[in-house]
C-alpha cells in the first residue's frame, strides 16, 4: 500500500477509536488490533508476526491516550489513587507476562482468543448488566494480586484494561465514574509494561518490518496517537447527546462481527 493510503488509514482508525473511547468509555484496543492486523496483512508482514505486531502496536498508542485520560479524570477527582497504586504494582509485572505470552503462543492463537475476547466483551455490553456491588474496596494485597491478572490479560490482547478493571472495583463497592477514572489511571502502567515487553520479546526477531522495535511498529503508533487523543474529547461530548443505550448495542454488534473475522482468521491459517 501506498504511504498516503496507509497514513490515512492509521488516522481514520485513531480517529475511530478515540471517538469510542470517550463515548463509551472502552479501550480503543478492541479495534486497533484487528483493524492493524487486516493493514499489516495488506502491507505485506510476516504472517507469522501479525498478531504481535498488532497488539505491540496497540499498546503504545494507549501510552499516549492514556495519559490524556488520566489528566481529565485527575482533574475531577475521579482517581481513587489508594486503589490505584497497589493494581499498578500487579499490573507492572502482569503486563511483561503478558507480551511474553504473546509472543509464546502464536500468531494464529493470538488471533483466536483475542476474537473469543470480543465476542465475549459484545455479549456483555449487547446482554449484560452492570456487576452489583458486592464487597467493600479491596484490599492492598487482592488489588496488587488482581493487577496482575489484569496486566497479563491486557498485554496479551492489546487493550487498555478497562473492560477488566471497572467491574472489579465496582464490584467491590466503588461509585462506577471512580471505577471509570482509577481505570484510566491503570491504563498508563499496562501500555508502559505492555510496550516495554513486547519490545524486548521481538528484538532479533527476522522478518519484522523497518520502522519497528521489536513488535512495536511506530509509524502507526505515532498517526493513531496523534488522531485517538485528538478524538477521544469529541466521543465525551456526544457521551451525554446520544443515546448511550443504543449505542452500545451498535457496538456490541460491530465487534461480535471483529471477533468472529478474527475467529476466522485464526481457524483458516
Amino acid at each position: 500500500m501506498e504511504i498516503f493510503y496507509l497514513w490515512g488509514a492509521w488516522l481514520l482508525l485513531g480517529l475511530f477509536a478515540g471517538t469510542l473511547a470517550g463515548l463509551l468509555g472502552v479501550g480503543g484496543g478492541l479495534v486497533i488490533v484487528p483493524v492493524l492486523a487486516a493493514l499489516f496483512a495488506l502491507q505485506g508482514f510476516a504472517a507469522q508476526h501479525l498478531m504481535q505486531l498488532a497488539v505491540g502496536t496497540s499498546l503504545a498508542t494507549i501510552l499516549f491516550t492514556s495519559l490524556a485520560s488520566l489528566y481529565a479524570h485527575h482533574r475531577r477527582g475521579a482517581v481513587l489513587w489508594p486503589l490505584m497504586w497497589p493494581l499498578a504494582l500487579g499490573i507492572l509485572p502482569g503486563g511483561w507476562l503478558g507480551a511474553a505470552l504473546a509472543s509464546w503462543i502464536g500468531a494464529s492463537a493470538l488471533a483466536g482468543l483475542f476474537g473469543l475476547f470480543e465476542l465475549a466483551v459484545a455479549a456483555q455490553m449487547a446482554f449484560g448488566r452492570a456487576p452489583a456491588a458486592q464487597h467493600r474496596a479491596p484490599g492492598r494485597g487482592r488489588n496488587v494480586l488482581a493487577g496482575m491478572v489484569i496486566g497479563a490479560l491486557s498485554a496479551l490482547l492489546g487493550i487498555g484494561g478497562g473492560t477488566l478493571t471497572v467491574p472489579w472495583l465496582v464490584w467491590h463497592g466503588v461509585d462506577v465514574r471512580k471505577a471509570v477514572g482509577t481505570s484510566a489511571a491503570c491504563g498508563l502502567p499496562i501500555a508502559l509494561s505492555g510496550t516495554l515487553g513486547f519490545v524486548a520479546a521481538g528484538l532479533g526477531r527476522s522478518g519484522l518490518p523497518a520502522g519497528s522495535t521489536g513488535f512495536v511498529y511506530w509509524p502507526a503508533v505515532v498517526a493513531i496517537s496523534i488522531a485517538s487523543v485528538r478524538s477521544a474529547p469529541a466521543g465525551a461530548r456526544l457521551a451525554h447527546r446520544l443515546d448511550r443505550a443504543r449505542l452500545k448495542q451498535v457496538f456490541a454488534g460491530f465487534l461480535a462481527v471483529l471477533g468472529l473475522l478474527m475467529l476466522g482468521k485464526s481457524l483458516l491459517r
